[in-house]
């Protein structure tokens, strides 16, 4: 289902609780922020008995809503969502720690008699769900820090060197200037005097992979950029300034995660004064869009997703043409298979 050996580099958790356990079947409905998945999904969820799990590492966090674009409160009424609002602004919160979430919640989903339908645009989440991301070994913060410090006196390419030295594989496959993964993966090392590649092959030689149907929707790229142009300005008028004020007035630094998206940042330093209102929402729509391009990116190399374009004139028959494909599968393959 997703890229094995031509992946750009191992993902390594630093989570100490991850399993191996394979997560249960689920149809996942991917694609860009803004492309329209979330209308698309609650129709999906209804003609199939279905529930929602979104797939969204900001729409975890509390009280971060409008910039989140997370579902309507009647829209989660309507259909169960689950995994929106599970983890506070100040939590650490991983790829791993959505993939047990994630794994427990389908399971419920699956006693209940109803589909799990996991929809969203983070494909590191997703490849954590599918097992993809290995349970490396918690952090060593004096190991880390010396290694930071080495990498400041001189540079990353020292770093690089040394690690092509230890696990030329891993090497390889991490960019030179790659700080935090050339870091990660020396730390590894350090601690489990084993390769990363060694460590990266036994996980996958016991993966199990869940059986999944993937779906995703796609616009022409003018026409998304358009969709997000149009979403940040109606989340300036829905109150996403209140909303970054009331975070910050509450003890939420700017440092934080949440705060730091492409849909916060911005509207932080605006309200620090450290840019005007202008160039705060040209920055968001530009970074929203540098991310939507790295999301397609991503889900290109994801070769089993079935491809669906969108356009405002017909998106009523794109949701038919999704679920035929999806009742035609199910009926070919059973539910528990792709």
């Amino acid at each position: 289902m997703l890229p094995r050996d031509d992946n750009p580099a191992p993902q390594v958790a630093t989570s100490e609780t991850a399993s191996p356990e394979p997560s249960p079947p689920f149809i996942a409905l991917v694609g860009p922020t803004a492309v329209g998945k979330t209308a698309i999904a609650v129709e999906l969820a209804k003609a199939m008995g279905g529930e929602i799990v979104a797939l969204d590492s900001m729409q975890v966090y509390r009280y971060l809503d409008i910039g989140t674009a997370k579902p309507t409160p009647e829209a989660q009424k309507e259909i169960p969502h689950h995994l929106i609002d599970v983890a506070d602004p100040w939590d650490p919160f991983t790829a791993i720690d959505y993939a047990l979430l994630a794994r427990q919640v389908l399971k419920e989903i699956h006693a209940r008699g109803r589909m799990p339908l996991v929809v969203g645009g983070s494909g590191l989440y997703l490849r954590a769900l599918c097992g993809e991301i290995f349970n490396g070994p918690g952090e060593v913060t004096g190991i880390r820090t010396r290694l930071a410090q080495e990498m400041k006196r001189g540079g990353p390419a020292l770093l690089h060197a040394r690690l092509t030295h230890l696990d030329p594989a891993t090497a390889a496959k991490i960019h030179p200037k790659d700080a935090f993964r050339l870091i990660r993966a020396l730390e590894i090392i350090e601690i489990t005097g084993r390769r990363v590649s060694e460590l990266w092959k036994a996980h996958r030689q016991g993966l199990m992979r869940p059986s999944t149907l993937l779906v995703g929707l796609r616009r022409e790229r003018t026409a998304l950029y358009r969709r997000i142009n149009d979403r940040v300005d109606r989340m300036g008028a829905s109150g996403l300034v209140e909303e970054v004020d009331r975070l910050l007035k509450a003890g939420y630094p700017p440092h934080l995660k949440p705060l730091r998206s492409h849909n916060y940042r911005h509207i932080v330093a605006y309200l620090l004064s450290q840019q005007g209102w202008e160039e705060a929402v040209r920055r968001t729509k530009q970074e929203t869009r540098h991310y939507a391009k790295r999301q397609m990116t991503w889900f290109r190399s994801e070769n089993e997703i079935t491809w669906f374009d969108l356009t405002d004139s017909d998106s009523d028959r794109t949701t038919e043409l999704l679920i035929e494909h999806i009742q035609r599968r199910r009926e070919r393959y059973g539910t528990d298979s792709n």
